[in-house]
């Protein structure tokens, strides 16, 4: 009984439909209905195509941060490799401004020299020492010059065949012979161990010397090229009870901070070389204007 009613039931539905399909094709009489239908249906569409929309729209939301992550992502990278090629290029900014500095000390100095780099600083204690890479087979030696662009950096002390060790002006075993440029008065710069900090030796009280005078090198005993700068003086400190003034400067060469210096070569070894060329020079004009063969 309940599948002939199920079966009528589903024959009932077929010829309504066929019905209704004939006179919606035929006429207009179901306009309104549709009409009226349409607008019944069309929330109830709206609510069973949301999860579907959403679903959609969540996707390409994902989608586009996913995008977005990766973009920021290659940027980020790119701002860092930006940013040390930027670094790389201040340091070579930085490098070549110092070495010009170093060919206008050459020029000042009038002599024979040698750019080295520092390599090494040596960590020994109580002592101020570096290491350079510049030896024997460069020239260097043991008592050279050594200055940077700002003033007079120290002495090689140890030379070996591609390296050698060279010895601050601040070191307490160094000492320097100096002057006071303002009105030459000579006195001893020696080293106290720190690097921003000279003390002159025996300065009488009476001394004319103050607080910003500049010490340049004084020539004697030959080690040092004569009017380099050394320092500048910072303190002078005057007891009645003691013979001599307590005075500190402050070293004009970047002890802590030169990458680069020049070793000096001895200035009568230079000039003995002209001096002997010219000799010969004047050998040979003589010669010649005589008809000698030399």
């Amino acid at each position: 009984m309940r599948e002939s009613g199920a079966g009528y039931l589903l024959l009932a539905l077929g010829i309504t439909s066929a019905l209704l399909l004939t006179v919606d094709i035929n006429s207009r009489l179901l306009d309104p209905v549709r009409s009226t239908l349409s607008s019944v249906v069309s929330p109830i569409y709206v609510v069973a195509e949301t999860p579907y929309s959403l679903s959609r729209g969540l996707g390409q939301t994902f989608a586009a941060r996913e995008t977005l992550q990766a973009e920021n992502e290659q940027l980020r990278r790119r701002v860092l490799e930006l940013s040390q090629v930027s670094a790389q290029f201040v340091t070579m900014r930085d490098e070549n401004a110092r070495l010009r500095e170093l060919l206008g000390s050459r020029r000042r100095l009038g002599s024979e020299v040698l750019v080295a780099e520092l390599i090494g600083v040596i960590p020994t204690p109580n002592t101020l020492q570096v290491e350079i890479d510049k030896g024997s087979q460069d020239g260097a030696y043991v008592g050279q010059a050594v200055i940077d662009a700002e003033g007079i950096f120290g002495q090689v002390v140890e030379v070996g065949a591609y390296t050698s060790r060279v010895m601050l002006i601040a070191d307490v075993a160094h000492a320097v012979p100096v002057e006071v440029n303002r009105n030459q008065f000579r006195s001893i710069a020696a080293g106290t161990g720190a690097f921003d900090a000279l003390e002159l030796e025996y300065v009488p009280i009476t001394t004319d010397i103050v607080t910003g005078d500049v010490l340049v090198s004084s020539g004697l005993g030959g080690r040092f090229p004569r009017g380099y700068p050394v320092a500048v003086v910072t303190s002078v400190r005057v007891d009645p009870t003691l013979p001599y003034a307590q005075v500190r400067a402050k070293p004009l060469a970047a002890l802590d901070r030169s990458r680069h210096v020049l070793l000096v070569f001895e200035i009568d070894d230079v000039s003995g070389d002209v001096e002997e060329t010219q000799a010969e020079d004047a050998a040979a004009d003589d010669s010649a204007s005589t008809g000698e063969t030399p």
